[in-house]
C-alpha cells in the first residue's frame, strides 16, 4: 500500500492509528513481561524447604537406590548435617527400586514396600523433604503418601500417562530431561 499525502493534516489519521498500535503494543509487552516474570520467578514449597530461581541453591542428594533402610537414615542424617553447616536446603533423594540397570543381575533397590516405608520414616524422623523415582503410572499414588516429591526418570519423560499420574497425586513433580529432548 503507497500513500501519497499533499498536505499535513491528511497524516493526522494515519498518525494516530500508528500512536495507537503503538500504545496497543507496548501495554501488551509490558503485561507479557509481568506475567514472564512472575513465571520466571515462581517459587515451590516442598515441606521446610523453598525452591526458586531468584532463591540460593538446594541440594537434591543421596544414594541412587535404598539398600537399607538403616543405611538410607545413616545418609540422610549425614546430609541434614552437612547442608545445615553448609546453609543448603536439603531434599534427600533415593530410589526403592532402579528399573534401568544395564544388568538384569544389577541390584535395583529394596522394592516399592519397604523403600517407601523407609523414606517415610526418614521424613518423618529428621524432618526433611524427601523424593524417589517411580516407573508406572500405579506407583504415583502410593509414592506420594510417603514422600513429598515424586521424580519421573529421564527415560520416562516422554510417558503422558505417567506424567498425568504423578499430577494427579497433587505431589511435588520433578521430570528428568532426557538427552533426546
Amino acid at each position: 500500500l503507497v500513500t501519497s499525502i499533499l498536505y499535513p493534516e491528511e497524516a493526522l489519521p494515519f498518525m494516530l492509528a500508528a500512536t495507537g498500535q503503538t500504545i496497543v503494543a507496548v501495554v501488551v509487552g509490558i503485561a507479557l513481561a509481568a506475567l514472564l516474570t512472575q513465571v520466571i520467578l515462581r517459587r515451590i514449597r516442598i515441606g521446610d524447604v523453598e525452591i526458586g530461581n531468584d532463591l540460593p541453591f538446594v541440594l537434591i542428594a543421596g544414594p541412587c537406590q535404598i539398600e537399607s533402610a538403616a543405611h538410607a537414615m545413616e545418609i540422610a542424617a549425614a546430609l541434614k548435617e552437612m547442608t545445615a553447616r553448609a546453609g543448603v536446603g536439603l531434599i534427600f533423594k533415593a530410589s526403592y527400586d532402579k528399573a534401568n540397570r544395564t544388568s538384569l543381575t544389577g541390584a535395583r533397590g529394596v522394592g516399592m514396600a519397604a523403600g517407601l516405608a523407609a523414606l517415610a520414616d526418614i521424613r518423618a524422623k529428621l524432618g526433611v523433604p524427601v523424593l524417589t523415582d517411580v516407573h508406572g503410572e500405579d506407583q504415583c499414588a502410593p509414592a506420594a503418601e510417603a514422600v513429598d516429591v515424586i521424580q519421573i526418570p529421564a527415560f520416562l519423560s516422554r510417558q503422558t500417562d505417567l506424567l498425568l499420574a504423578a499430577g494427579r497425586t497433587k505431589a511435588a513433580v520433578n521430570v528428568k530431561k532426557g538427552q533426546f529432548l
